[in-house]
């Protein structure tokens, strides 16, 4: 029987042999767009359709699950499972990308992928197509290596994260593809050391906010309400009400305050000339676990019906509101077996966190499976020129596929 250490020096080998084909299926990847279409794009389909070709190239059995969704668009997932054992450890990546923002801003084409100084830059490169490239160079180097893997090697490649993982791993769990003793790690958070493991999240509250006055011309504006004045004052305000009475800190977050940010605003009037009489902004909140979601919408609505906004109808519209579930106990087998792995392969010493943003992590915690989040890298995820680091990618192959080495 061969040594852990005998068996990791094998796996470690085989993917470095793999780093140019790594470049070139990110490179691939990145220019096949896998925009949701609440953000102007098509889905994944068609990422799916290369990223399922590679893996059956590779001698793993894929199985695919599409779903329709509001738009007419097919939302694919990609789920490949090695070994026969009686469990599972499911490493969960994305393959869907936020749209591109300001081009002006890139300076490469975010949709074809630029290798330069040891990065390859281009949307989607960092979140998630990193881990994501990471996660299938490994399970082809333990397939091609022989070894009986500790617990199945299970993968799977989702869509619908960036918007809420509706036609995502929601509808995966739904369908009852996982066990109970199963585990799951999703690579979906990086820091540059790879040392922070996330074992809990914040929870999310997104709101539309719409704000109702009456529109006239801008030379009698005594006749009407200007919706965007109202907007603009509720956006103080509520900046304010929040922070100040949602303040509590916590050492496990980073950052560690509940954060209310306002963003995304819609178009009003064409016209200078024209009074709005309606105005809508979002607002995106990040808040810890000892609140809830509920408490933070009733003090909102409590403030927009005081006689301050009495001229004006505020409707608020929850686009996303989910309340964060327990954590992942660092006794779990999951966190035991990514931090074994961190420090043979990166020789750093694992840290558990929290973090603000939502991961597919936390639909596995609802359901009360351990689950936990990684990654190595830059975090530049969603920003202009975003890269992912080549040798960050083989180390995400590399601590991957020790996670499944038998001891």
């Amino acid at each position: 029987m061969t040594s852990n250490a005998q068996d990791i020096r094998t796996l470690n080998s085989r993917i470095d042999a793999m780093r140019e084909d790594m470049v070139s299926s990110m490179s691939k990847m990145v220019s096949i767009k896998a925009i949701s279409p609440l953000s102007g794009g098509t889905g994944e389909a068609k990422r799916a359709d290369f990223l399922e070709q590679k893996l059956n190239s590779f001698g793993v059995k894929v199985k695919r699950y599409d779903y329709k969704d509001e738009s007419g668009a097919i939302r694919s997932n990609l789920i490949a499972i090695l070994g026969s054992k009686d469990r599972t450890l499911w490493i969960v990546a994305h393959m869907d990308t936020v749209a591109e923002g300001d081009i002006a801003l890139w300076v490469h084409d975010p949709f074809k992928a630029h290798v330069g100084g040891g990065k390859i830059f281009g949307r989607g490169t960092n979140d998630n197509g990193e881990a994501l490239i990471g996660a299938m160079f490994a399970i082809k180097a333990l397939a091609d290596s022989g070894i009986d893997p500790k617990y199945n090697y299970g993968l799977v490649l989702v869509a619908d994260e960036e918007l809420g993982s509706k036609f995502g791993i929601q509808k995966l769990i739904k369908e009852g593809l996982f066990n109970k003793t199963d585990m799951f790690l999703v690579p979906d958070s990086n820091t540059k050391s790879g040392r922070d493991i996330e074992i809990a999240e914040k929870s999310i509250l997104w709101l539309k906010i719409t704000v109702n006055g009456k529109q006239v011309h801008a030379s009698t504006p005594e006749k009407g309400v200007n919706a965007q004045r109202y907007s603009s004052l509720l956006m103080v305000d509520l900046d304010e009400l929040l922070h100040k009475k949602y303040n509590a800190r916590s050492d496990m977050f980073d950052p560690g305050a509940s954060t209310f940010e306002m963003t995304k605003h819609e178009k009003n009037v064409d016209s200078i000339n024209i009074v709005p009489g309606k105005d809508v902004f979002y607002m995106d909140s990040r808040i810890l676990p000892m609140y809830k979601t509920k408490d933070i919408i009733k003090d909102i609505k409590k403030l927009v019906s005081s006689p301050k906004y009495k001229q004006v109808k505020v409707k608020l519209e929850p686009i996303q509101q989910e309340d964060a579930p327990p954590p992942t106990d660092k006794n779990a087998e999951v966190f035991v077996a990514i931090s074994d792995s961190i420090r043979k392969q990166l020789n750093v010493e694992p840290k558990a966190v929290g973090i603000g943003g939502g991961t597919c992590a936390a639909y596995f915690r609802r359901e009360g499976w351990p689950a936990v989040v990684w990654g190595i890298g830059e975090d530049v995820a969603h920003q202009p020129n975003e890269f992912a680091y080549i040798n960050d990618i083989v180390k995400c192959a590399k601590v991957f596929a020790a996670m499944f080495i038998q001891e």
